[in-house]
């Protein structure tokens, strides 16, 4: 990131209640970058959370995985998801930073770089969205169980100097 660039809180949600997703509308285009902070624990079990730009569901995202506990290093990759991941399977908490490079660019596929600390793993991930569109919607979800109460999501812009 260039000297000078600052931070600038677009939005925080913190839920009242359990809910399965989150989403940040809206989205001024008007920064470089946009960076998501994480920190949630689901309700029960395992999962992972994932991530959909502009509401798209279709096989658009690709995903590789790096992460590790311990001495044990792995990877993984997945192709024509319909969506994209953060948080790792194996905890029910974590936190996690999202970097979205060029989000308002309309000429170039999207790029969200993500590090994951659970209470088991540490996880570095490479997302791409294969799509030119502006993003203007972010919405984190999981499939099962429900994000807790007290889960919190913020969302900051990149401001250029």
């Amino acid at each position: 990131m260039p000297a000078g660039n600052t931070y600038e809180a677009i939005a925080t949600q913190t839920l009242g209640s359990a809910a399965a997703s989150v989403t940040f509308s809206s989205i001024p285009s008007t920064y470089t970058d946009l960076v998501l902070v994480s920190n949630y624990q689901l309700t029960t079990g395992d999962n992972f959370m994932t991530i959909r730009f502009n509401s798209d569901t279709g096989s658009n995202y690709s995903f590789t995985n790096f992460y590790g506990e311990g001495t044990a290093p792995a990877s993984d990759r997945t192709t024509n998801a319909t969506a994209g991941r953060i948080g790792f399977y194996g905890s029910n908490q974590s936190n996690s930073i999202v970097n979205i490079m060029n989000y308002s660019n309309t000429t170039t596929n999207k790029t969200a770089l993500s590090r994951d600390n659970t209470n088991t793993y540490v996880v570095t991930r490479v997302n791409l969205w294969r799509n030119t569109s502006a993003i203007n919607s972010i919405t984190i979800l999981t499939s099962s169980p429900n994000l807790t109460a007290g889960s919190t999501f913020s969302l900051y812009g990149i401001a250029s100097a």
